[in-house]
């Protein structure tokens, strides 16, 4: 049963979606622009990131991520681009409930499932479950 104070507890303010997506952005932006100050500023520390990859042989590999295996990814340039239809993507943030959050990014070459956290400092991601757009 849903009470109208759980429903009203659940609603994202504009200003939520607004600090959601700026979090996501700097995320994007880190890791395109090669960016670990920015990647490190959308991330919180005890991130878990995984991916579902399928290796040569068809079978499937996870890969596991962290805050720093992120930072440092993308300070190296492991995710670099430059041509602006490569820099795409797109974001839908699904539910905001109080303090935790779900959004979906389809990106050139990833679609995310991520899970952020309202921080003293803002939102930031807490988990990451990826996988790649087109065959790896």
């Amino acid at each position: 049963m849903t009470t109208d104070a759980t429903m009203t507890h659940g609603m994202q303010t504009a200003d939520d979606e607004t600090a959601i997506r700026a979090t996501i952005d700097d995320y994007y932006l880190g890791w395109y622009d090669a960016d670990g100050e920015l990647m490190a500023r959308a991330l919180h520390p005890e991130l878990a990131k995984r991916g579902w990859l399928r290796n040569a042989a068809g079978e499937a590999d996870l890969d596991v991520d962290t805050f720093q295996t992120m930072v440092d990814a993308a300070a190296a340039g492991h995710g670099r681009r430059s041509d602006a239809a490569a820099r795409r993507f797109d974001v839908s943030v699904g539910e905001v409930y109080g303090d935790i959050a779900t959004a979906t990014v389809h990106a050139v070459p990833y679609i995310d499932y991520l899970h952020l956290v309202r921080t003293t400092d803002g939102w930031r991601i807490v988990n990451a479950l990826w996988c790649p757009t087109q065959a790896t």
